[in-house]
């Protein structure tokens, strides 16, 4: 099939974890993924408490040698930080094979640009690099040939990365040459994750293992960007208060926490202009989300639901902060482009997201004449994005009460190893009301995708990521 055809340059932003660092003498300090990923951290463990950053470091660099030289092709995750994530080649090689993109070679300009981050350090810091590289490309790619010279930039970025991107856009004059950004689970308002991880560290079971990072995720700049910017801690009577009101919150560091207000509240503002930067948020749905959190018995409890509502999310970032708020903070800068029944860690990778890629990159939607029938049923997949030694995986599945039916549908998990090995597969048991269940035995050491999906659309699934740790050995 031909590709269709892309005039712009397009720019590549993974989210955060998903880039490699390396330090000044080229060796691996953040370069694990794929089925041996557990066995990776392990190794590396070391090496990341040694990437922690100095206190008051702002939107600096540390001056310690470690750059991005990457982005990561497989899942990765490191415990007590973020969720599972999946890689970003498989969207790249995507791009490359359905349109006429690709990337600059040494003496050949391209349209097609990764750009990897270090992605501990301030979005602001990795704005102004992007400010750099894509002024570069996009002045090579537009002299390369007459019909470039008014190319301008679209950005397609998973989660972080799209905080990055509206920098730069927003704020580094980067709306003058920018098409539209695209935001694939960006934590536009931030995710009560992010606060959970830094306020509780690494959960009890992981630390005797030897990666206790939670001194190393508690000078991450970057981690105190994605804390939530809207009122998500619940006080008494239930009323619900913002993180930076809150001091002597343990693990938040509050010159860092106001450092991620003031950037936010800059984000907002400078939006705000007359003919905005062309911004698509998709959002991922009807996942079980933390969505806000109540601070008990010592610990910051995440909690599902917001003034007794269940909005759900992407399973790491709830639907409401998919999208930014508006300057005045009186509702949303945008409407939802997109929402995917899927989870955070896959939706750079989620067939339906690519449809709307193709929309977004100027080219008709994919049409194809079937013998009809009823589409995907919407699935909210719980799984467990970090197990221990021995833990069964178990998966429950919830079908919505609107979904014609919902409490007759039958569904099917498969639990495959990431480095491709047999995967099992098991059917989900009716518990009724639309209410589903399945258990494997304990997986081995290592990364796993979980594939869920009703009868008739194997090619519609909902993917969940999980990390298994080894035995301490």
């Amino acid at each position: 099939m031909a590709r269709a055809p892309v005039k712009d340059l397009v720019v590549v932003l993974p989210g955060i974890m998903g880039s490699r660092l390396a330090d000044a003498d080229g060796r691996p300090v953040w370069d694990v993924s794929g089925g041996a990923l557990w066995a990776a951290v392990r190794t590396l463990g070391g090496s990341l408490k040694r990437l922690s950053l100095p206190k008051d470091l702002g939107d600096g660099h540390p001056g310690d040698g470690v750059a991005a030289t990457g982005v990561l092709p497989s899942l990765h995750a490191i415990p007590g930080i973020w969720h599972p994530v999946d890689g970003y080649t498989a969207l790249l090689d995507w791009l490359e094979r359905a349109f006429t993109l690709s990337p600059p070679t040494p003496g050949t300009p391209g349209n097609l640009v990764a750009f990897p981050y270090d992605w501990r350090l301030s979005c602001r810091y990795n704005a102004g690099l992007l400010k750099d590289r894509t002024e570069r490309e996009l002045t090579r790619w537009r002299a390369s040939a007459p019909d470039r010279q008014d190319a301008r930039v679209v950005f397609v970025c998973h989660s972080m990365g799209g905080l990055v991107a509206r920098y730069y856009t927003e704020c580094l004059g980067g709306h003058e040459i920018t098409r539209r950004v695209i935001t694939l689970g960006t934590p536009h308002r931030g995710s009560v994750a992010a606060l959970a991880h830094l306020a509780n560290g690494l959960r009890k079971g992981w630390g005797p293992f030897g990666l206790d990072l939670s001194a190393f995720a508690r000078s991450l700049p970057s981690l105190h960007q994605l804390v939530p910017d809207y009122a998500c801690v619940k006080g008494p009577g239930g009323t619900l208060a913002y993180v930076r009101d809150l001091p002597g919150l343990p693990g938040v560091d509050p010159a860092l926490l106001a450092d991620a207000g003031a950037f936010h509240e800059g984000l907002r503002r400078a939006a705000d202009r007359p003919v905005p930067t062309t911004l698509d948020a998709v959002a991922g749905v009807l996942q079980r989300t933390a969505t806000t959190a109540e601070y008990t018995g010592g610990r910051l409890v995440p909690l599902w639901d917001i003034r007794d509502e269940d909005e759900g999310g992407d399973g790491t970032v709830p639907r409401l902060s998919a999208r930014p708020a508006n300057a005045s903070r009186s509702g949303y800068g945008v409407g939802e482009s997109h929402t995917s029944c899927e989870q955070h860690g896959s939706l750079q990778n989620n067939t339906g997201v690519r449809e709307v890629l193709w929309r977004l990159l100027g080219q008709e939607p994919v049409f194809h004449r079937g013998p009809g029938g009823d589409g995907p049923v919407p699935l909210g997949v719980l799984a467990p994005p970090l197990l221990e030694p021995g833990e069964p995986y178990e998966v429950t599945v919830a079908v919505p009460p609107e979904t014609p039916r919902h409490d007759e549908q039958l569904i099917t998990a498969d639990l495959c190893p990431d480095e491709g090995g047999p995967a099992s597969s098991r059917s989900l048991r009716n518990l009724g009301d639309g209410r589903y269940t399945a258990a494997f035995p304990a997986p081995d050491p290592g990364g796993y995708r979980l594939a869920v999906w009703t009868a008739g659309h194997p090619e519609a699934p909902v993917t969940a990521l999980t990390l298994v740790c080894g035995n301490g050995g």
